[in-house]
Order: C-alpha cells, then sequence, then structure tokens
C-alpha cells in the first residue's frame, strides 16, 4: 500500500475562492439539516399522533422509536466504510448533488404517502434505510472536500462552524416543525377551507419542504467548483481499475492500524461514546424521578421541564461551535483541544448526575453540550492535517466506524441498566470513569505525539517493512528519510 510519509499533494493549494466556495456549501447544506430536521420530527408526531395514537400502543409506539433509531444507526456503521471509499473514487461535488437529489425525492416520497394515508412502519423502515444510505454517501463526499477547499490556517473555523449546524439546528428545527404540523389546523379553526386547511396536520408539508431544501442545495452545487484530488493508484495504464471497493476499505483501515497515535485518538472516542451515548437516556430518567419535586415545585409539568434541559443543551453545543468558529482552535498541539474538553465535559456529567435542582442539572448540560463541537472539531482538524487529500473519503469513513460502533451498545446497555440502577449513579459512575481515563490519556506517549507525522509516517513504514518483508534501509527509500531508530527498534507486531 501507500505509504503516504510525505504527503504526495503536500504543495497543493486551495482555489483562490476556497474560502467562499466553502461558506457558500456551508449555508445550502445548513439549509437541508434544518429540512431534515422539519422531517424527524414530523416523523415523530406522525409516529406517536396518528400510527399509534392511543396510550394502549405504549409498547407498539417504544418499539417503532427504537425500530426507526436502530436501523439508523447500523445502517450508517455498515455503509460508512464504502461510502468513503467511492468519495475517494469519484468527483465529490457530483456525488453531493446526486446524494442531495435523491434524498429530496425521500423526503418527497414520504409526503405523497401521508397524504394518501399509506405510509405505515415497514414503509417507514426501508425509506430511513434509504435515507441513511443516501446521506452517508452525501456526508462523506462532503467530509472529504473541507481540504480541497479551506486553507489549513481556517480548517479549524470551518469545522466549527458545521459543528454549529447541529446545535442550531436543534433550537429553531423543532419550533417551526411544531407551527408548520399545527399550520392546518389553525387555519381550519379561522375558517380556512383550502388544500393545506384541509390537510389532518402539517407532517407533509414538513417533509415537503425537506425535499425543496435537498433541491435547493443541489442547484447551488452546481454552480460551484469543488475540486477532487485525482488517484493515480486507481487504475492501470490500460485504463482498467486495478483496484476494488473492498482493497480500498482495507487500505483505509491499514492506514489508520499503522499509525497507532491515531488509532488511540480513535480509541479515546470510542470510550467518550460508549460511556456519554446513553446520558441522553439517563437525563430523561433523572429529570423525571430524581428532578421531579424540583420542577413540581416551580409549577412545570415534565413537557415543560423536558423541552427546557433539550433547549439548554442545543444551546451549549451552538455556544461552543461558535465559540470554536470564532476562534479556530489551537493550532499546535490540538490533542489538548480534545481531551481537555473530554475533562471538562465528563465533570459537568459528575454535576448533572449529583444535581438536585432544575437549574443545576441544566447548567451541567450546558456545559457538557459546548465542549463536544470543540472536541470534535480539534479531531477533525488532526485528521484533516494529516491524511493525504486522496484519502481522506476512505480513512475518514473507516475512523467514524471505529469510533461510534460503540454509541448503539451504549444506547442499548441504557435500557437494562436504566432499569436497574439511580439513573442521577449511572451518570456519576459513567462521568468518574471517562474523567479517568481521559485524564490517563494526558500521560498517553503515543495520543501525545499523534501531530507527529514524520514519526507516523515512520511507524507506518516500519509496518509495512514487516508485512512486505522490505528492509528499513530499502524502505527508507521510498520515504526519502531514515527511519528514526526508535521505531526501528519497536515491537510494532503488537
Amino acid at each position: 500500500m501507500p505509504i503516504h510519509s510525505k504527503s504526495p499533494d503536500s504543495s497543493y493549494e486551495p482555489p483562490p475562492h476556497g474560502w467562499r466556495t466553502f461558506l457558500i456549501t456551508w449555508f445550502t447544506q445548513s439549509v437541508s439539516v434544518f429540512g431534515s430536521e422539519l422531517t424527524f420530527f414530523a416523523l415523530s408526531v406522525w409516529l406517536m399522533q396518528t400510527l399509534y395514537p392511543n396510550p394502549e400502543q405504549k409498547r407498539e409506539l417504544a418499539l417503532a422509536l427504537s425500530a426507526q433509531a436502530t436501523v439508523s444507526m447500523v445502517t450508517r456503521l455498515l455503509v460508512m466504510p464504502f461510502a468513503g471509499a467511492w468519495a475517494d473514487r469519484h468527483d465529490r461535488k457530483h456525488t453531493m448533488i446526486v446524494m442531495d437529489v435523491a434524498n429530496g425525492l425521500v423526503s418527497g416520497l414520504l409526503a405523497v404517502l401521508v397524504i394518501m394515508n399509506i405510509l405505515n412502519l415497514s414503509l417507514l423502515l426501508a425509506l430511513m434505510t434509504l435515507h441513511t444510505i443516501v446521506g452517508v454517501f452525501h456526508n462523506s463526499a462532503f467530509d472529504a472536500s473541507y481540504a480541497m477547499l479551506v486553507p489549513e490556517k481556517k480548517l479549524g473555523r470551518a469545522n466549527g462552524m458545521m459543528m454549529s449546524i447541529w446545535s442550531l439546528s436543534g433550537i429553531i428545527s423543532p419550533t417551526i416543525a411544531f407551527a408548520i404540523v399545527a399550520l392546518p389546523a389553525l387555519l381550519r379553526q379561522q375558517g380556512d377551507s383550502g388544500p393545506i386547511a384541509a390537510l389532518p396536520d402539517g407532517t407533509a408539508l414538513a417533509m415537503g419542504l425537506d425535499a425543496l431544501s435537498f433541491m435547493f442545495a443541489a442547484i447551488v452545487l452546481s454552480f460551484l467548483s469543488i475540486p477532487s484530488p485525482q488517484r493515480a493508484d486507481l487504475r492501470a495504464a490500460q485504463g482498467r481499475v486495478q483496484k476494488s471497493m473492498f482493497a480500498d476499505v482495507l487500505e483505509g483501515l491499514r492506514y489508520i492500524w499503522y499509525r497507532r497515535p491515531m488509532l488511540w485518538l480513535l480509541g479515546t472516542f470510542t470510550v467518550v461514546n460508549l460511556l456519554s451515548s446513553p446520558v441522553s437516556v439517563f437525563q430523561r430518567l433523572l429529570l423525571k424521578f430524581n428532578l421531579a419535586a424540583d420542577w413540581t415545585a416551580r409549577g412545570m409539568s415534565f413537557e415543560a421541564a423536558l423541552a427546557l434541559i433539550a433547549t439548554i443543551g442545543s444551546l451549549g453545543g451552538l455556544a461552543g461551535g461558535v465559540l470554536i468558529s470564532t476562534w479556530g482552535g489551537l493550532k499546535k498541539k490540538r490533542v489538548y483541544g480534545v481531551i481537555i474538553p473530554i475533562m471538562i465535559s465528563a465533570t459537568a456529567m459528575l454535576g448533572l448526575g449529583l444535581s438536585t435542582g432544575l437549574y443545576m442539572a441544566a447548567v451541567m448540560i450546558l456545559a457538557s453540550s459546548a465542549m463536544v463541537p470543540i472536541m470534535n472539531s480539534h479531531s477533525q482538524t488532526i485528521w484533516q492535517t494529516q491524511t493525504p487529500r486522496e484519502m481522506q473519503g476512505r480513512v475518514f469513513s473507516v475512523r467514524r466506524v471505529i469510533a461510534q460502533f460503540t454509541s448503539p451498545m451504549g444506547v442499548a446497555l441504557a435500557g437494562w441498566v436504566g432499569g436497574q440502577f439511580d439513573p442521577g449513579l449511572v451518570i456519576v459512575t459513567s462521568g468518574v470513569l471517562l474523567l479517568a481515563f481521559s485524564a490517563v490519556q494526558l500521560f498517553n506517549p503515543y495520543l501525545m505525539r499523534v501531530e507527529d507525522k514524520a514519526w507516523l509516517d515512520a511507524m507506518a513504514a516500519a509496518h509495512e517493512a514487516r508485512r512486505t518483508g522490505t528492509t528499513p534501509n530499502e524502505l527508507a527509500l521510498v520515504v526519502n528519510d531514515a527511519l528514526p531508530e526508535d521505531i526501528l527498534q519497536e515491537d510494532i507486531t503488537t
């Protein structure tokens, strides 16, 4: 496999208007993210109010919501590696356009099925699977396009802006979606008898707007110039393909495996996802049981208290995203920009688990949520600066599979643990474990050198020497440098 000791595109300069192109792309993709949030909110309303509206259908509703989330998670993990390989093989701009159009068609079809009153759970899960597949291909192409447009010094800012989208949509979209869903009933109350008022609710309207947002994003992209790197290793001299998609996936995996500090960075997020992904479940249990006396004394309903902490969480994420977008993040030792926010978030988890009041819990959620864009942005920038541009699709997708496979495990475990133990105790335990783990990483010599590209490439070269039987001196000619003595003497077979 290629060693990539010195990135073959190290002299690459983004196009003159690359930052402007990124800003336009960011805006149009933000519109489609908001549109998707409208659809997800509308689908939740449809499941709870139309498909399973009766109290005795509680079990069926819970299973439907669980199936929807599980199908999405599992599909994403299975498809990611191949979507990344696709992004490295094909024009990334064209991939994004096709996937935006495809997602628009899926959302439009959902709207039609709702209007015709023939949507059922099986059709919904099938269309959600298709939506997830298309979205993964789109996001893989988009993620791998940042470094082609944005100068390295602005990557942290660009990543922060992307993190802000999700938090901002979490604040704005539910309110807008609620208004859209309620619109037909409101029009009927005012005596309107038009086509919108004739709808039972605005679920189909929200989905239709989502479809339009995807089409808008596709149209704008068609006028932009987004370069894709050219792979010299993909085709033989005769023009035939000499590598399979599966070989690309293995190459992405091998790239990470040969650079163990990057694997340690991934392992850190694997632990974070395992311990923090169930917290959203325990937050609601904590609110319902441990904090009930407080929000009841304040004259609040459970729904109002839940809306408060959900909004506060999104505001925290937005604040962190705005901070990292404005600041741009650390320019050196970015690994501290990953570990320190994790430690702060873990400390906030401790405070949340120990909370006896609603407002204290809200502050802890705000602090924890604000750290997520900061840690993710620094991590993304590390990967973007360490991975050759022509490999970012397959490497990033494999990376996400490794980092995120523990999320569904954590969520599944939460269902059992939440019924056996006090939610506050579980959150405190998770916070203690995460804080201890992240603190230890500050003394991990491998992780602390994750940005030392020369060392990483020398490590990869030594791995390749062992795999192929090439002598270190021969391999040094490939990387145009002598292999460091500590790499040559290291037992890398562990």
